[in-house]
């Protein structure tokens, strides 16, 4: 058990300190570890200043064969898609990742932390890329079995990205069995206190995400790292 109130105030306070830096960092992590990327196409194609439309006659009736062509055209567009996207998550989001978290564990006792810490996930960068591919991974599998599982899973590895910084010796499978061991009694509470931050983001939507970016997401990263610290001392 943890006092929720307390971690969150700690928190509060540690990015209000450093409020324009917290701000920019949880930015940054907004955009590479939870933003989403979309592509949209219409039927309007304009080059060189000139629109050309383009209609497809609905009485048009393709062989199997196209059929098939079709779907391997576009089965194969989304394997392509998808490998990108695990790629770059692996090796680009979560390292930037790993640098915000470690820069919301320093700010946490040092409030002039510096922007440029977050580059710290780039650091020992291959055990970085494993230790965080490996938990991506077992949630991954856990989620297979039930949605139920495989939360509680990511909540069981929720400290392996302060954990990889922390201590950059430690093994990738004890990384995330030392997660596990401090989140251990936690994970429901630690689920309430996401839950308490509620409020604040449906603030954040209805003004645009204005107020996510320049309240909600630091506070909420700035809070995390307290519950780390906390945990950290109880191990």
């Amino acid at each position: 058990m943890f006092d929720r109130k307390a971690i969150k105030e700690r928190g509060k306070a540690a990015f209000k300190k450093n409020y324009w830096m917290s701000v920019a960092v949880a930015f940054v992590m907004g955009l590479f570890v939870s933003g989403t990327a979309g592509v949209t196409f219409n039927s309007r194609t304009t080059f060189n200043g000139t629109t050309t439309e383009v209609t497809v006659d609905s009485n048009m009736t393709l062989t199997d064969e196209q059929t098939a062509a079709l779907a391997a055209i576009v089965i194969g567009g989304l394997a392509t898609i998808g490998i990108i996207a695990f790629v770059a998550h692996t090796l680009i989001a979560n390292p930037i990742e790993v640098g915000g978290r470690r820069f919301f564990r320093k700010n946490a006792t040092d409030q002039a932390t510096p922007f440029a810490v977050m580059a710290e996930g780039f650091q020992n960068y291959g055990h970085v890329v494993v230790t965080m591919l490996l938990r991506d991974v077992f949630v991954m599998l856990w989620s297979l079995l039930f949605v139920i599982p495989g939360v509680m899973k990511a909540y069981s590895y929720r400290m392996v990205p302060y954990i990889v910084k922390d201590n950059p010796e430690i093994a990738p499978m004890d990384a995330l069995a030392l997660s596990t061991k401090m989140m251990k009694g936690s994970r429901w509470q630690t689920f309430v206190m996401d839950l308490s931050f509620l409020g604040w983001m449906i603030l954040g939507t209805i003004t645009f995400n204005l107020g996510n970016i320049f309240w909600t997401s630091p506070y909420m990263n700035a809070a995390d790292a307290e519950l780390y610290l906390e945990l950290k001392n109880r191990a």
